[in-house]
């Protein structure tokens, strides 16, 4: 976080060239953030904050949040995913308090690629930043919201679940066209539905739930 207080301002010059002071954060005021679709997290009070001669505040605040998102996994497991992260105030409206973010998206997003996993399941693949005045019953407030497109890797589930549904209805196939027996037939046709809902239970296992569409490939 940053912001000015130009009444706490003084000439280094006439302080022994100090131009830089570390006070405790009661010390001054500073403001009061929310995370608006915070579920869960661990939000560690920082203890100090370092001021500049020009009035400029700095306070480091870490914050490890768990965020709800709305998925949409028809395109599964080629699918992208879209979480908003919004920062506001709910103590002062924006007469008081406007937020505004520090660096550009650019700027902003191969910062947070620094800190992304990078071998999980999702690939972090952008992220926009919206600015606007939300409307509540006692007010106007200041809100960001980081909108952030996660992209899944596909590779995994490719090859332990796409791969051997097409083998299994290719083999079906040609048993079905083939010159084999009708008995031969009708047993390989209980194995390839036997084998079929084996990989139904493994996509049900995979999928989550809170999704409104079910992904095309659990309904073909």
């Amino acid at each position: 976080q940053e912001w000015k207080n130009p009444f706490a301002t003084w000439n280094p010059r006439d302080f022994c060239n100090v131009s830089k002071i570390v006070l405790p954060m009661g010390a001054y005021w500073s403001p009061s953030i929310f995370i608006v679709e915070r579920v869960n997290g661990q939000n560690p009070n920082p203890d100090y904050m370092t001021v500049t001669y020009n009035g400029v505040f700095y306070a480091t605040q870490p914050f490890q949040a768990t965020l709800t998102c709305s998925l949409m996994i028809f395109k599964f497991p080629f699918d992208t995913q879209m979480c908003n992260l919004s920062i506001t105030s709910l103590l002062y409206p924006v007469t008081d308090l406007v937020l505004k973010r520090r660096g550009t998206p650019a700027e902003l997003m191969k910062h947070s690629q620094s800190y992304f996993l990078t071998d999980g399941e999702w690939k972090f693949t952008n992220l926009n930043i919206i600015e606007y005045t939300e409307n509540l019953d006692n007010g106007e407030y200041s809100v960001v919201t980081y909108k952030i497109s996660l992209e899944r890797r596909p590779t995994l589930y490719v090859l332990n679940l796409i791969l051997p549904t097409c083998a299994l209805y290719l083999l079906d196939m040609a048993v079905l066209f083939g010159p084999s027996s009708l008995e031969d037939k009708i047993n390989f046709q209980i194995a390839i539905i036997l084998g079929s809902s084996m990989l139904a239970v493994i996509l049900n296992n995979i999928l989550p739930t809170s999704s409104e569409k079910p992904p095309i490939i659990g309904t073909h």
